[in-house]
């Protein structure tokens, strides 16, 4: 029987005398090594985490006391321990638990997050909005170093200091976000650790502090400028202090007993505090100590630690996207690589072993990023942006503001457009095509698949009238067969794949391999369907819709992005302003709701916009007497 098992919510972990915690640390992270093994998920930083975790929820008093996850990466211990350990075995499936904290599944999740650096500014809040209740209740934001290199975070520190709350930041530095941090803070925070001198010095000149009298005025006046002096001397820098935090720290992340300790010394203490604990990524297995970029985000691996099975099929779109913008740039000084605190996921690392001087890791700081990169096209370069769809929404105005309104030929590069599955809305790219194709100068494409991918690199590499976005999905491509020549593609011309009389399918990226295999089925029910590769959002091709319109084919736009203002409304748009029948047009494409986490392929057959889900919607015009729906579906 394991010692979880007496542990249902955090009142019964309150029971156990904190002797216990190791045994309780170490049954906890069996328990999320083997239901990721089933799952899939965010391994490193919950095993990280594990100790910080089973503190905070013995010394506070959850969920009347608010504790915020920054990120949530590192939360699947908190799920376990506060009511979820049955239903984790469903974490991230369709209708289980998220992966990552949420207010509509527990009241101990105080705040939904997924994106780095929101929890200080949501903590905060949450601090003033008790003091102005009159309310009384601790507020802890739990915070990675990798979120530290956000700007967002930052700023919530700096007003933290100044509104002076009482509030409690817990530094969880493992010195990794999703790849090695970077940038001087990172090199701060390293020396701080090695700063041990300093923490010695400093609890003894707080106890002197606390046991002079209140009159002994000089000696109060000389022991804080004693304490000064150490600062200047032993820490390089004393930036959360400076920023009206009391810092306790580096303390051991994985010693529970002493975190106890040091949660309960701090927790009645008055104005922001700041504790800094070291910790270890993977913590307590050989194979994520070892390997924590492999173990930050893992598929279902076999129950013997460390089994990862290897990908196997098609190259991903990332992996082509990487080998693609190296080859290129051997042989263009003036490309340059930059992304934000992911250089692995985003298929940069041979880039950035390669060619070091032309790869920028920004951290997790996209509208630095995106001003930057505008700052090297103004100059000449030629920067690739290189970010996720859903974080690359973070820089909306220096798109606007900094990019696009002085029509320099910035290069963006969205991975994981459209549906990723089961890290879910916060990481589903639903919105880019939207929210690019409102902005003037901006040209928007999406290749149909890897090869296409390539030639749209070229394409964007030679494109330099204003800034040009390029978005592809997470995953595998279609395996098929890569030219060795790359050729642009003239822009905002379409690819006509086949002609259709009854029904044409107008599809954009990764929607046209469904569409393709929907057109087959149809035709093999004697329904004449065509598919047009649109390649472009904007500037779309006229031309070809034109001549699609001229037909009598009822025609769909396809998409996986929102409706609302995307590729199909650009084509509507155009409809209306030719007077073409609105009636022989529909958009199909992600609804007007957030999408939960599931897998992919389950998701975009609930969504319709699967081969089965477009034979369906077009037998609902030309009419189900022309074939059997369940038949073709299946």
């Amino acid at each position: 029987m394991s010692i979880l098992d007496r542990i249902h919510y955090p009142s019964d972990l309150k029971q156990l005398p904190s002797t216990d915690l190791p045994e309780v640390a170490r049954a906890l992270r069996d328990e999320i090594l083997v239901q990721v093994g089933k799952t899939g998920g965010h391994l490193g930083a919950s095993l990280g985490a594990v100790e910080l975790t089973l503190a905070l929820h013995y010394v506070f008093e959850a969920p009347r006391d608010q504790i915020v996850w920054d990120v949530g990466h590192q939360a699947y211990g908190h799920k376990i321990i506060t009511g979820r350990r049955e239903r984790f075995s469903t974490l991230r499936q369709r209708h289980g638990i998220s992966g990552f904290p949420k207010r509509d599944e527990s009241e101990y999740d105080t705040f939904g997050v997924a994106h780095a650096s929101t929890a200080i500014s949501a903590a905060l809040g949450m601090a003033v909005a008790r003091d102005l209740n009159h309310e009384d209740y601790k507020v802890v934001a739990v915070v990675g170093d990798g979120a530290l290199t956000g700007g967002m975070a930052f700023e919530a520190l700096n007003n933290a200091g100044v509104q002076k709350k009482d509030l409690i930041v817990v530094l969880n530095d493992n010195r990794m976000s999703i790849s090695h941090n970077v940038g001087a803070l990172h090199r701060y925070l390293t020396q701080i650790t090695s700063g041990k001198v300093y923490n010695h010095l400093q609890a003894d000149v707080w106890e002197l502090l606390g046991h002079l009298p209140r009159g002994a005025g000089r000696a109060r006046r000389i022991a804080r400028k004693i304490k000064e002096s150490i600062k200047t001397l032993v820490v390089p820098g004393v930036i959360f202090e400076e920023l009206g935090f009391r810092y306790f720290g580096p303390v051991d992340g994985h010693n529970v007993e002493f975190l106890v300790q040091t949660f309960q010394h701090i927790k009645d203490l008055n104005g922001p505090i700041l504790v800094h604990a070291i910790t270890q990524k993977g913590k307590g297995y050989p194979f994520t100590e070892n390997d924590p970029f492999c173990a930050h985000g893992v598929t279902r691996y076999d129950k013997v630690p460390g089994d990862i099975p290897a990908k196997k099929g098609a190259p991903s779109y990332t992996g082509v996207y990487g080998k693609t913008i190296l080859e290129m740039a051997k042989g263009d000084e003036r490309i340059v690589a930059i992304t934000a605190a992911m250089p692995d996921n985003t298929g940069l690392t041979e880039f950035a072993r390669v060619l070091p001087e032309r790869m920028f890791d920004v951290g997790i700081a996209e509208q630095h990023g995106v001003t930057f990169a505008a700052g090297l096209a103004a100059r000449g370069m030629i920067p690739m942006v290189t970010i996720y769809s859903t974080f690359l929404q973070r820089a909306y105005d220096q798109i606007i503001h900094d990019v696009a309104i002085q029509n320099l030929p910035v290069r963006f590069v969205l991975d994981r457009g459209g549906i990723v599955g089961e890290d879910g809305p916060t990481h589903h790219g639903a919105f880019d095509l939207s929210y690019l194709r409102l902005i003037p100068n901006v040209v928007i494409m999406a290749p149909k698949d890897e090869n296409e991918l390539r030639h749209m690199l070229k394409t964007m590499v030679d494109y330099d009238q204003g800034p040009i976005a390029l978005r592809f999905p997470r995953g595998e491509g279609a395996g098929v067969a890569l030219d060795a020549q790359l050729a642009p593609i003239p822009i905002g011309k379409a690819e006509v794949l086949g002609e259709g009389r009854d029904v044409v399918f107008v599809a954009i990226g990764a929607m046209v391999r469904p569409a393709v295999a929907a057109a087959e089925i149809l035709r093999g029910r004697g329904i004449d369907a065509g598919v047009v590769n649109a390649r472009f959002v904007k500037p779309l091709d006229t031309e070809v819709l034109d001549r699609v319109a001229a037909g009598d084919a009822f025609v769909f736009t396809v998409e996986d992005n929102a409706l609302a203002g995307g590729f199909g409304s650009a084509v509507n748009e155009h409809w209306v302003a030719r007077g073409y029948d609105a009636g022989s047009l529909k958009n199909l494409g992600l609804p007007d709701r957030f999408i939960e986490h599931g897998d992919r392929d389950g998701l975009m057959a609930e969504l319709a916009l699967d081969a089965a889900g477009l034979v369906k919607s077009a037998l609902e015009v030309v009419g189900a007497s022309r074939g059997n729906v369940r038949s073709i579906a299946s």
